[in-house]
């Protein structure tokens, strides 16, 4: 099978992405503009035959909301300031392609700004990954170029409730691979300095905004709380813990301690089962992390299973973050695809699918280009889909709130570290506040400053769902001449809110004339690990290849041999059809017995 994945983003990850600082500004302002792409043009309907019926897909992206940014910084004067390492913009042909313009006949795709996963191999360019965190417009993907510093080395792990260890404790960033080391980064600081936090500006922030990796949503793959080192627990209260997750361990062994409440919520089980209020507490936000109005008590219990399962896989904590974010996730997966094959194609937009009246089956989509691209199976973003076809749909929404600040809320001896805080609901009727906190090791801010996400299920707008919990545990104030209390307290220096929409939990029924062949994927979901994207995954997969495995393991690069004479064009179930197919040059044309799909792939490389 071959993959082509066409996106009319110019960036990577849709709402999964990662931004740099300035590219994350021109997400904000694309989003508070909601300029709406309308198709002026139509004709693309013209390749719709008689026994055909096109399926129109939307051409505005409706699933983020109420977008509000604030500088809280010493605003100087940042006009001018430019970032740092940026590049000059791209051609303006670059620009074409991303309306929608179509090219002439001697023009190439590529010409048109497309850009291909293909060939943009981290390894082979020596770059870090993760071209998506750039604002095409401003700067070229291919000059990410990130390598850690000396000040940003992983710090030592720290044993708090409530921490991981930063980049140092991930499976890829192994004390061995670290360039540099901690002791030769830069003179030892005085004692003055040493006292007083470095004074960030705004300008500061927009010229280091090539060290900010910002995602659209935070999430931890292996994620919970250890709150094994908690001095809020007594001795006779950890027993009584231990007791419960040794139950929880192999509690399908024992239904009956658990069957006749089923139908409760996992808070009204524990509240049966002989916990003091600290220790229901502490399991409830601290180990399952599950909602305290909605979660069953099956889904309490399994969360709590697998916060047992993922302790001890990599040192004392359960917690895994990927370097340069969350958005490196979709990337490392997009390349692996590329790897093998998969064509990517960023600002490029999809006008509709083609439906065969006869078999009721998508046959094929039509581009902006007005190509008809033909394939098997479709996936479709749920954002993609037009209001008619979305009628029937009841979408959640999350609220998000990603900011900058320059202390760290967890108050230890290292300045390196992941934190994670669940903040209980402050009112009836709230959800709970998943707080995560990175430092500037994990490459997702630059030094002296830390990236904060707040994210919960919404009730109202982000801000209003967020900001009481941000006035809780942060300075907001522009000048730091405040009171004693509100010196201790974290200073914002720029924020940003907005709600997100949570398709994660629609039905494929739900969607009104999709056919049998076309999927959907959701967006991200509130919840703190990647679980419902994988068992979304794995089902569509076993739907349309029942009899192959799911992600199995990559082979050894070692082990793989190119054989290009074995690959047949119909064997990709990747067409064009011939009345738009573009026209070979010359040159390809000597190639004489070249398989036409590694012909698109040089055409566009």
């Amino acid at each position: 099978q071959r993959v082509l994945h066409v996106d009319s983003r110019n960036y990577y990850g849709g709402n999964w992405a990662s931004f740099s600082f300035s590219g994350l500004l021109s997400w904000i302002k694309e989003n508070q503009q909601k300029t709406d792409l309308s198709d002026e043009c139509e004709d693309w309907r013209k390749l719709i035959l008689e026994d055909e019926e096109a399926i129109p897909l939307s051409s505005k992206d409706r699933t983020i909301q109420h977008v509000e940014d604030f500088c809280f910084g010493d605003q100087d004067s940042a006009e001018g300031v430019e970032e740092a390492g940026a590049l000059p913009k791209l051609p303006v042909f670059a620009a074409a392609a991303a309306q929608g313009v179509s090219p002439g006949p001697e023009e190439s795709p590529a010409a048109e700004g497309i850009s291909l996963g293909s060939e943009e191999s981290p390894a082979a360019e020596g770059v870090s990954p993760g071209p998506e965190k750039e604002d095409p417009a401003v700067e070229s993907p291919g000059e990410e170029a990130q390598s850690p510093e000396p000040e940003q080395a992983p710090g030592t792990d720290p044993a708090g409730a409530g921490t991981a260890p930063g980049s140092g404790a991930a499976p890829g960033t192994a004390p061995g691979e670290s360039p540099l080391e901690p002791a030769k980064a830069e003179p030892a600081p005085s004692e003055n300095a040493a006292q007083e936090p470095k004074k960030i500006t705004y300008s500061q922030i927009i010229r280091e905004g090539r060290r900010f990796n910002i995602d659209l949503v935070s999430k931890v793959p292996c994620s919970r709380a250890d709150v094994f080192n908690s001095r809020q627990l007594t001795m006779v209260e950890k027993r009584m813990l231990m007791k419960f997750l040794t139950f929880c361990l192999d509690y399908e062994q024992h239904p009956e301690e658990y069957q006749e409440h089923e139908s409760s919520t996992f808070a009204q089980f524990l509240q049966t089962r002989k916990l003091t209020p600290s220790l229901q507490h502490f399991i409830l936000h601290s180990i399952a992390m599950v909602s305290e109005a909605e979660s069953s008590t099956l889904q309490g219990l399994q969360a709590t299973r697998k916060f047992l399962q993922c302790l001890g896989r990599y040192g004392n904590t359960p917690f895994l973050f990927p370097l340069y974010g969350q958005g490196e996730i979709p990337q490392c997966f997009c390349r692996l695809c590329a790897v093998f094959g998969g064509i990517y194609c960023l600002r490029h937009a999809v006008r509709c699918l083609v439906l065969d009246r006869a078999s009721g089956r998508c046959k094929a989509i039509v581009d902006h280009f007005g190509q008809r691209i033909s394939a098997n199976y479709f996936i479709v973003e749920d954002s993609y889909l037009s209001e008619s076809t979305c009628t029937n749909v009841c979408y959640k929404q999350i609220s998000r709130a990603v900011l900058i600040t320059d202390q760290s809320i967890l108050n230890t001896d290292s300045e390196q570290q992941v934190s994670i805080l669940t903040v209980p609901p402050l009112e009836p009727g709230r959800a709970a506040v998943c707080v995560i906190e990175l430092c500037s090791s994990t490459m997702t801010c630059m030094k002296d400053t830390y990236l904060v996400h707040l994210t919960c299920p919404s009730t109202k707008t982000a801000r209003e769902d967020l900001e009481p919990v941000v006035q809780k545990l942060f300075n907001l104030n522009t000048e730091k001449e405040t009171e004693n209390e509100e010196l201790e307290k974290p200073r914002v220096l720029w924020a940003v809110y907005f709600n997100m929409r949570d398709s994660s939990g629609v039905e494929k029924s739900s969607y009104a004339g999709l056919p049998p062949n076309v999927y959907v994927c959701s967006g991200p979901d509130s919840a703190l690990g990647n679980d419902c994207a994988v068992k979304q995954a794995e089902t569509i997969f076993r739907e349309m290849f029942p009899t192959e495995e799911f992600c199995p393991a990559p082979p050894n690069p070692e082990d793989i041999i190119y054989d290009e004479d074995e690959i047949e064009p119909e064997e990709s179930g990747l067409n064009n059809s011939p009345e738009t197919k573009p026209e070979a040059s010359a040159e390809e044309n000597s190639s004489g017995d070249e398989p036409s799909e590694l012909k698109v792939l040089k055409y566009y490389s």
